[in-house]
């Protein structure tokens, strides 16, 4: 056990900093039910469509290829199918969402797991930073997409992260998405989880009575999100990732108790942490902010219609 976690006990939920995928799910049967879950071939995304899947559930679970996708699904058995959706490419979203759209299956989640992190240098696609369009656009592209497909008491999961409070202090920088007026990996992945936070918040507005979007904050975990960072960083991360960090499956657990717990039923809109409810930076808050980046967005989805 982490030093950190003898730390921090448990809050409201029953479930705390050390509690792991499998031990909030214990005792659900998912039989029946059916989930997507973005980033689903390595680290927290795998773990989560490994439990899914252990309580029961079908899963879609996505990979940048299919190749990759469907490779990396074959350990999980016949109720898991491996799909592609390249995130950071409108055109791999929209055949995903045509695809399910005419599989008609309804979805009673949605979880919105992958990103990249930190980009030492500045990458645009499509004239935005590779960071807002993989982790933001992309997923709105997907979850507005297939939201005729949600079940009457679907959840929706956005994988956001305390690294929000890094973001400018504006918040959401609309005149430098480009990140041609400076770029600094870290403020730009923070904007980034902001804006997952604040989809999530402006998509629980929208949501028919009944059906939830909460963002969650899975703790900082070694995974291969790591992968982008400078060497001697990534080296000292791994120093202390026995004593400070979480583990893969304790990771997974916030995202799987907003997506399965049947307590969570009654919140939206709403931030969490360690299982639990979190107050977020203020600016994560502001209506009037999450109001303009899903005009923003949406604008941005209209192109690739």
């Amino acid at each position: 056990m982490s030093l950190v976690a003898l730390v921090r006990g448990k809050g409201p939920s029953g479930f705390g900093y050390a509690s792991t995928a499998e031990e909030v799910t214990k005792g659900l049967d998912l039989t029946g039910r059916r989930y997507l879950v973005t980033g689903a071939t390595a680290g927290l995304g795998s773990e989560t469509v490994r439990v899914l899947a252990e309580r029961g559930a079908e899963v879609v679970a996505t990979g940048r290829t299919s190749e990759s996708a469907e490779a990396a699904c074959a350990q999980f058995g016949p109720r898991v199918t491996g799909l592609a959706c390249e995130l950071s490419e409108p055109s791999s979203v929209r055949a995903l969402t045509k695809k399910l759209t005419e599989r008609a299956t309804p979805f009673d989640g949605i979880i919105c797991n992958a990103g990249i992190m930190a980009l030492p240098e500045l990458s645009t696609k499509h004239g935005i930073e590779l960071q807002f369009l993989t982790n933001h656009l992309g997923h709105f592209l997907l979850v507005t997409g297939l939201l005729p497909l949600l079940t009457a008491n679907g959840r929706v999961v956005m994988l956001s992260s305390d690294a929000h409070r890094a973001a400018p202090r504006i918040g959401i920088d609309f005149d430098n998405l480009d990140g041609r007026r400076g770029y600094r990996p870290w403020p730009f992945y923070g904007q980034s989880k902001l804006a997952n936070l604040l989809f999530a918040k402006a998509l629980a507005r929208r949501l028919q009575p009944g059906q939830t979007a909460n963002a969650v904050h899975p703790g900082v975990i070694m995974t291969k999100l790591q992968r982008s960072l400078p060497g001697p960083l990534s080296g000292t991360m791994a120093l202390l990732d026995p004593i400070f960090f979480k583990t893969i499956p304790q990771g997974a657990a916030t995202t799987l108790y907003a997506a399965t717990s049947p307590g969570m039923a009654l919140f939206t809109g709403e931030y969490l942490a360690d299982c639990n409810i979190a107050r977020p930076r203020r600016v994560a808050r502001d209506p009037a902010l999450a109001e303009r980046l899903w005009d923003f967005s949406a604008e941005f989805a209209a192109r690739y219609a």
